[in-house]
């Protein structure tokens, strides 16, 4: 009997799902000098299974991944996780990005911007962000002309927000970090929203204006997550207009918010077409 019962438990253990752990940052700083970090009260954060989602930010911060298969002067990645604006999506939108990110060479920072239901802190934050990077290219081993972005849902949005709106700053010059370019070179945008108005499906919204300095983006969209189809649609097509070098991956289904596929599985694998062009894009 007791063998039974042992064989039982085992057989449990070997079925039961893998649990993904959360990997540790190399480093974390804050975004914004003001607002510095206090262990504890940065964000507030619940746990669904193995997601957890980061409901309020209001303390910015930088998480610094760094890869050890990285070469001399690697790119990096800004990852932006998706939420709505109202949470972040921290794990298979962010640090889950991180380590896939880090396992070909690219460095990787997660962003945790400020939400709830605050786009243009979101903005500043991430403009500041991508400038903090730059500063700090040569301390941390990154290529300063080769940092993009990489964000999910709402995060796709901000990464195109960001893309198209480089030139000026939406905050006060803070220190010489500002006084570097907030371009990406590149972005990706996965199941991105928000990217087309109520009134005008086929129009972008007026805060992305796409032009012929916007950075490369690579899209994905599946045709089942029916409302953010127009929004892939759009930003290509803009980019499209002006001759910015662009790939759009249509898959049938899908729906959103997949991340990877660890935990909502897919049946396409658009990690591996964009590790391609990611390795095209930064050679």
């Amino acid at each position: 009997m007791k063998c039974l019962l042992c064989l039982m438990l085992l057989c449990n253990f070997l079925s039961a799902e893998p649990v993904i752990k959360t990997p540790e940052p190399t480093q974390t700083l804050a975004i914004w000098p003001d607002r510095p970090l206090i262990p504890g009260t940065t964000n507030d954060e619940r746990k669904i299974s193995d997601l957890i989602r980061i409901t309020k930010v209001e303390r910015p911060s930088l998480e610094f991944y760094k890869s050890d298969k990285a070469k001399p002067k690697a790119p990096a990645v800004l990852i932006l996780p998706g939420g709505g604006y109202n949470i972040l999506a921290y794990n298979h939108e962010g640090t889950d990005i991180a380590s896939w990110l880090n396992s070909f060479g690219f460095h990787a920072f997660v962003v945790k911007y400020t939400v709830p239901k605050q786009r243009l802190e979101a903005l500043k934050d991430v403009q500041r962000a991508i400038g903090i990077v730059r500063s700090k290219s040569s301390e941390w081993g990154i290529n300063p002309e080769k940092i993009g972005m990489l964000g999910f849902s709402a995060g796709g949005h901000l990464t195109a927000h960001a893309s198209t709106n480089y030139k000026v700053r939406a905050y006060d010059k803070v220190d010489k970090a500002d006084d570097l370019s907030c371009r990406p070179d590149f972005s990706v945008l996965v199941y991105p929203a928000y990217l087309h108005t109520k009134e005008d499906p086929e129009s972008l919204p007026p805060e992305i204006k796409v032009d012929k300095n916007t950075p490369p983006a690579f899209v994905i969209q599946t045709m089942d997550d029916w409302r953010h189809v127009p929004s892939a649609y759009n930003y290509i097509r803009a980019l499209n207009a002006v001759k910015v070098p662009a790939e759009l991956h249509l898959f049938g289904k899908g729906g959103h918010g997949y991340g990877l596929g660890a935990y909502k599985k897919v049946e396409f694998d658009w990690p591996a077409l964009c590790k391609k062009w990611l390795l095209g894009v930064t050679k």
